[in-house]
């Protein structure tokens, strides 16, 4: 699997960087600073404060992506579940939801495989296993909640 695994703030602030379009200079335009202050505050140089979470979320609302989000949760060994829109949804996105679920498992399932090959599950496969499985169970959830949101009597 390539899907990058972010231990660290520091690494969820570099990721959103790298999927932000324009890159750093983008970023900082978008935060109103100059590319050396956003690099200062980014990579925390010269004993400069990180970036807040505010800032962060701004970054993250362009690339739509849930970095922080999904590193904040996983402190709590939890994950992060997106709520599904009512106004998009319909069978055919439950089913879509379904089938990205059924292929979450499988990965899972696929990646246990692989790891017991050599008999035993390393602590980089086992993290691995984790985080693909945080992935199945939060789009598993969110398949769920999709569903009772589309059928419920009184929509939100």
């Amino acid at each position: 699997m390539n899907r990058e695994i972010l231990e660290t703030r520091r690494q969820v602030v570099s990721a959103v960087i790298r999927a932000y379009p324009g890159g750093r200079e983008g970023a900082a335009g978008l935060l109103g600073l100059t590319l050396k202050q956003f690099d200062n505050h980014a990579y925390e140089n010269n004993g400069h404060r990180p970036l807040d979470d505010s800032q962060i979320i701004q970054l993250e609302a362009v690339t739509k992506t849930t970095y922080l989000a999904e590193y904040i949760c996983q402190q709590y060994a939890g994950f992060y579940v997106p709520m599904p829109a009512a106004e998009l949804l319909d069978n055919i996105e439950l089913h879509q939801r379904g089938l990205r679920t059924s292929s979450k498992r499988g990965l899972v399932d696929q990646y246990i495989a692989k790891a017991l090959d050599d008999g035993e599950i390393s602590s980089a496969e086992k993290r691995e296993i984790l985080a693909l499985h945080a992935k199945h169970l939060s789009e598993r959830h969110g398949q769920v909640l999709a569903t009772i949101t589309l059928h419920s009597r009184v929509k939100p």
